[in-house]
Protein backbone atom coordinates (compact mmCIF):
# COMPACT_ATOMS: atom_id res chain seq x y z
CA UNK A 1 0.00 0.00 0.00
CA UNK A 2 1.36 3.50 -0.92
CA UNK A 3 1.27 6.14 1.99
CA UNK A 4 2.70 9.03 -0.37
CA UNK A 5 0.34 11.91 -0.02
CA UNK A 6 -1.77 10.49 2.97
CA UNK A 7 -1.93 10.82 6.60
CA UNK A 8 -0.52 8.45 9.45
CA UNK A 9 -1.73 9.35 13.25
CA UNK A 10 0.79 7.39 15.51
CA UNK A 11 -0.06 7.58 19.03
CA UNK A 12 2.76 7.96 21.93
CA UNK A 13 4.77 8.92 18.48
CA UNK A 14 6.85 12.08 20.70
CA UNK A 15 9.58 9.09 21.46
CA UNK A 16 10.87 6.13 21.47
CA UNK A 17 9.11 2.81 19.08
CA UNK A 18 6.27 5.86 18.40
CA UNK A 19 8.80 8.11 17.34
CA UNK A 20 10.75 5.87 14.97
CA UNK A 21 7.65 4.78 13.63
CA UNK A 22 7.02 8.52 12.77
CA UNK A 23 10.09 8.78 11.16
CA UNK A 24 10.02 6.19 9.34
CA UNK A 25 6.77 6.65 7.98
CA UNK A 26 6.86 10.16 7.30
CA UNK A 27 9.95 8.92 4.99
CA UNK A 28 7.69 6.97 3.08
CA UNK A 29 5.54 9.80 1.95
CA UNK A 30 2.89 10.15 4.66
CA UNK A 31 1.94 13.34 6.66
CA UNK A 32 2.32 12.10 10.21
CA UNK A 33 -0.07 13.31 12.98
CA UNK A 34 1.99 12.57 16.33
CA UNK A 35 -0.85 11.93 18.87
CA UNK A 36 1.25 12.01 22.34
CA UNK A 37 0.72 13.70 25.75
CA UNK A 38 4.28 15.71 25.53
CA UNK A 39 3.94 18.48 23.55
CA UNK A 40 7.78 19.24 23.90
CA UNK A 41 8.79 16.58 22.11
CA UNK A 42 5.78 15.92 19.96
CA UNK A 43 6.18 19.53 18.66
CA UNK A 44 9.74 19.11 18.21
CA UNK A 45 9.46 16.08 16.27
CA UNK A 46 6.46 17.31 14.04
CA UNK A 47 8.50 20.15 12.92
CA UNK A 48 11.07 17.83 12.22
CA UNK A 49 9.71 15.77 9.92
CA UNK A 50 6.89 18.16 8.58
CA UNK A 51 4.30 16.51 10.63
CA UNK A 52 1.26 17.98 13.00
CA UNK A 53 1.81 17.50 17.07
CA UNK A 54 -1.95 16.52 18.51
CA UNK A 55 -2.11 16.39 22.50
CA UNK A 56 -4.17 13.46 22.60
CA UNK A 57 -4.29 11.06 25.57
CA UNK A 58 -5.76 7.57 24.51
CA UNK A 59 -8.59 7.34 27.31
CA UNK A 60 -10.00 10.98 25.90
CA UNK A 61 -12.53 9.78 23.09
CA UNK A 62 -12.80 13.62 21.91
CA UNK A 63 -9.31 14.31 21.88
CA UNK A 64 -8.98 11.26 19.45
CA UNK A 65 -11.62 12.10 16.98
CA UNK A 66 -10.00 15.76 17.22
CA UNK A 67 -6.84 14.15 16.07
CA UNK A 68 -8.21 12.36 13.59
CA UNK A 69 -10.10 15.30 12.04
CA UNK A 70 -6.81 16.83 12.24
CA UNK A 71 -5.17 14.22 9.58
CA UNK A 72 -8.25 13.87 7.83
CA UNK A 73 -8.13 17.74 6.74
CA UNK A 74 -4.45 17.44 5.67
CA UNK A 75 -5.29 14.48 3.45
CA UNK A 76 -6.96 10.85 3.55
CA UNK A 77 -6.49 8.86 6.70
CA UNK A 78 -4.10 5.20 5.53
CA UNK A 79 -2.04 4.60 8.48
CA UNK A 80 -2.26 4.47 12.30
CA UNK A 81 0.07 2.88 14.69
CA UNK A 82 -1.24 2.79 18.25
CA UNK A 83 1.74 3.22 20.64
CA UNK A 84 0.76 4.51 23.05
CA UNK A 85 1.12 2.94 26.94
CA UNK A 86 2.58 2.64 30.07
CA UNK A 87 3.80 0.09 32.92
CA UNK A 88 2.99 -1.30 36.02
CA UNK A 89 4.71 -3.17 38.52
CA UNK A 90 2.72 -5.19 41.65
CA UNK A 91 1.96 -8.62 42.84
CA UNK A 92 -1.64 -9.84 42.80
CA UNK A 93 -1.00 -10.28 46.70
CA UNK A 94 1.18 -8.91 49.45
CA UNK A 95 2.74 -10.63 51.99
CA UNK A 96 0.90 -10.12 54.90
CA UNK A 97 -2.34 -11.58 54.26
CA UNK A 98 -4.18 -8.19 54.67
CA UNK A 99 -7.15 -6.97 51.71
CA UNK A 100 -5.51 -3.20 51.55
CA UNK A 101 -1.85 -5.32 50.59
CA UNK A 102 -3.33 -6.66 47.51
CA UNK A 103 -2.68 -5.20 44.24
CA UNK A 104 -4.47 -1.52 43.49
CA UNK A 105 -7.42 -1.95 41.84
CA UNK A 106 -7.52 1.94 39.87
CA UNK A 107 -3.74 1.60 38.83
CA UNK A 108 -5.09 -2.07 37.37
CA UNK A 109 -8.36 -0.14 35.38
CA UNK A 110 -5.54 2.56 34.55
CA UNK A 111 -3.33 0.49 32.46
CA UNK A 112 -6.19 -1.45 31.05
CA UNK A 113 -7.33 1.84 30.24
CA UNK A 114 -4.99 3.36 28.75
CA UNK A 115 -3.46 -0.35 26.78
CA UNK A 116 -6.39 -1.67 25.78
CA UNK A 117 -9.19 0.36 25.52
CA UNK A 118 -7.51 3.07 24.47
CA UNK A 119 -6.02 1.28 21.23
CA UNK A 120 -9.40 0.11 20.46
CA UNK A 121 -10.72 3.47 20.90
CA UNK A 122 -8.12 5.20 18.37
CA UNK A 123 -8.68 1.74 16.07
CA UNK A 124 -12.24 2.08 15.92
CA UNK A 125 -12.36 5.70 15.34
CA UNK A 126 -9.70 6.08 12.68
CA UNK A 127 -10.84 2.84 11.13
CA UNK A 128 -14.18 4.80 10.93
CA UNK A 129 -12.64 7.67 9.22
CA UNK A 130 -10.67 5.21 6.62
CA UNK A 131 -13.59 3.64 5.40
CA UNK A 132 -14.67 6.98 3.90
CA UNK A 133 -11.67 6.75 1.52
CA UNK A 134 -11.11 5.76 -2.25
CA UNK A 135 -9.78 2.05 -2.46
CA UNK A 136 -6.43 1.49 -4.58
CA UNK A 137 -5.61 -1.53 -6.70
CA UNK A 138 -5.83 -4.10 -3.79
CA UNK A 139 -9.57 -2.77 -2.19
CA UNK A 140 -7.61 -0.71 0.36
CA UNK A 141 -8.37 2.14 2.49
CA UNK A 142 -5.80 2.05 5.51
CA UNK A 143 -3.91 0.01 7.11
CA UNK A 144 -3.59 -0.40 11.60
CA UNK A 145 -0.40 -1.62 13.28
CA UNK A 146 -1.01 -2.27 17.08
CA UNK A 147 1.75 -2.25 19.15
CA UNK A 148 1.44 -4.90 22.27
CA UNK A 149 4.48 -6.57 24.25
CA UNK A 150 5.50 -10.47 24.47
CA UNK A 151 4.61 -10.00 28.04
CA UNK A 152 1.22 -10.80 26.59
CA UNK A 153 2.42 -13.74 26.35
CA UNK A 154 5.44 -14.35 28.71
CA UNK A 155 4.19 -12.26 31.68
CA UNK A 156 6.47 -11.81 34.74
CA UNK A 157 5.99 -11.68 38.07
CA UNK A 158 4.22 -8.67 39.28
CA UNK A 159 2.74 -8.10 35.62
CA UNK A 160 -0.95 -8.84 35.80
CA UNK A 161 -1.44 -5.31 35.11
CA UNK A 162 0.14 -4.87 31.79
CA UNK A 163 0.57 -8.36 30.42
CA UNK A 164 -3.71 -8.32 30.79
CA UNK A 165 -3.68 -4.92 29.15
CA UNK A 166 -1.21 -6.76 26.37
CA UNK A 167 -2.89 -9.52 26.54
CA UNK A 168 -6.25 -7.89 25.29
CA UNK A 169 -4.55 -6.03 22.45
CA UNK A 170 -3.18 -9.80 20.88
CA UNK A 171 -6.86 -10.78 21.26
CA UNK A 172 -8.58 -8.13 19.65
CA UNK A 173 -6.37 -8.87 16.46
CA UNK A 174 -8.26 -11.29 14.13
CA UNK A 175 -11.55 -10.25 15.69
CA UNK A 176 -11.11 -6.41 14.92
CA UNK A 177 -9.23 -7.68 10.92
CA UNK A 178 -12.38 -9.36 10.55
CA UNK A 179 -14.42 -6.78 11.38
CA UNK A 180 -12.60 -4.09 9.18
CA UNK A 181 -12.10 -6.61 6.13
CA UNK A 182 -15.26 -5.88 4.71
CA UNK A 183 -14.44 -1.81 4.42
CA UNK A 184 -10.74 -3.02 2.75
CA UNK A 185 -8.54 -2.00 6.39
CA UNK A 186 -6.04 -4.18 7.68
CA UNK A 187 -4.70 -4.39 11.23
CA UNK A 188 -1.96 -6.31 12.52
CA UNK A 189 -0.10 -6.62 15.76
CA UNK A 190 3.53 -6.11 16.76
CA UNK A 191 5.06 -7.45 20.09
CA UNK A 192 8.28 -6.32 21.07
CA UNK A 193 10.55 -7.85 23.28
CA UNK A 194 13.46 -5.56 25.55
CA UNK A 195 13.53 -2.32 23.19
CA UNK A 196 16.09 0.44 23.52
CA UNK A 197 13.50 3.04 24.67
CA UNK A 198 13.75 6.18 27.00
CA UNK A 199 11.96 3.72 29.80
CA UNK A 200 15.38 2.31 30.94
CA UNK A 201 16.35 5.78 31.70
CA UNK A 202 20.43 7.42 31.14
CA UNK A 203 23.81 7.19 32.30
CA UNK A 204 26.70 4.44 33.17
CA UNK A 205 24.14 2.85 35.42
CA UNK A 206 21.13 2.62 32.88
CA UNK A 207 23.70 1.32 30.40
CA UNK A 208 25.05 -1.40 32.78
CA UNK A 209 21.15 -2.53 33.25
CA UNK A 210 20.37 -2.57 29.72
CA UNK A 211 23.91 -5.13 28.94
CA UNK A 212 22.63 -7.01 31.73
CA UNK A 213 19.21 -7.63 30.43
CA UNK A 214 20.56 -7.59 26.67
CA UNK A 215 22.07 -11.20 27.91
CA UNK A 216 18.82 -12.96 27.94
CA UNK A 217 17.93 -12.36 24.84
CA UNK A 218 18.25 -15.39 22.07
CA UNK A 219 20.19 -13.37 19.50
CA UNK A 220 21.65 -10.79 19.00
CA UNK A 221 22.31 -10.61 22.79
CA UNK A 222 21.46 -6.92 23.05
CA UNK A 223 18.40 -4.64 23.74
CA UNK A 224 16.70 -4.00 20.02
CA UNK A 225 16.69 -0.92 18.57
CA UNK A 226 13.37 1.28 18.62
CA UNK A 227 14.12 1.26 14.36
CA UNK A 228 14.47 -2.21 14.26
CA UNK A 229 10.98 -2.50 15.38
CA UNK A 230 9.73 0.58 13.79
CA UNK A 231 10.92 -1.05 10.29
CA UNK A 232 8.19 -4.01 11.14
CA UNK A 233 5.87 -1.99 11.89
CA UNK A 234 6.23 0.17 8.91
CA UNK A 235 6.08 -3.53 6.79
CA UNK A 236 2.76 -4.50 8.55
CA UNK A 237 1.27 -0.97 6.86
CA UNK A 238 2.71 -0.93 3.54
CA UNK A 239 2.62 -4.89 2.58
CA UNK A 240 -0.54 -5.30 1.22
CA UNK A 241 -0.66 -8.77 2.07
CA UNK A 242 -0.10 -8.56 5.77
CA UNK A 243 -3.71 -8.85 7.79
CA UNK A 244 -4.77 -9.96 11.07
CA UNK A 245 -1.48 -10.84 12.26
CA UNK A 246 0.70 -11.07 15.39
CA UNK A 247 4.09 -10.66 14.94
CA UNK A 248 7.01 -10.87 18.01
CA UNK A 249 10.16 -8.92 17.36
CA UNK A 250 12.31 -10.06 20.36
CA UNK A 251 15.22 -11.51 19.02
CA UNK A 252 13.88 -14.70 20.08
CA UNK A 253 13.64 -13.86 24.16
CA UNK A 254 11.43 -16.16 26.47
CA UNK A 255 10.90 -14.22 29.56
CA UNK A 256 11.46 -15.83 32.90
CA UNK A 257 8.93 -15.39 35.53
CA UNK A 258 11.26 -12.74 36.79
Amino acid sequence: MDITGSTAIVTGGASGIGAAAARQLAAKGATVVIADLQADKGEALAEEIKGVFAQVDVTNTDQIKAAVDAATAIAPLRAVVNSAGIGWAQRTIGRDGEFDSAHDLEAYRKVIAINLIGTFDVTRLAATAMSRNEPDADGCRGAIANLTSVAAFDGQIGQAAYSSSKGGVVGMTLPVARDLSSAGIRLNTIAPGLIDTPIYGEGEQAEAFKAKLGESVLFPKRLGEPEELASMVVETIINSYMNAEVIRVDGGIRMPPK
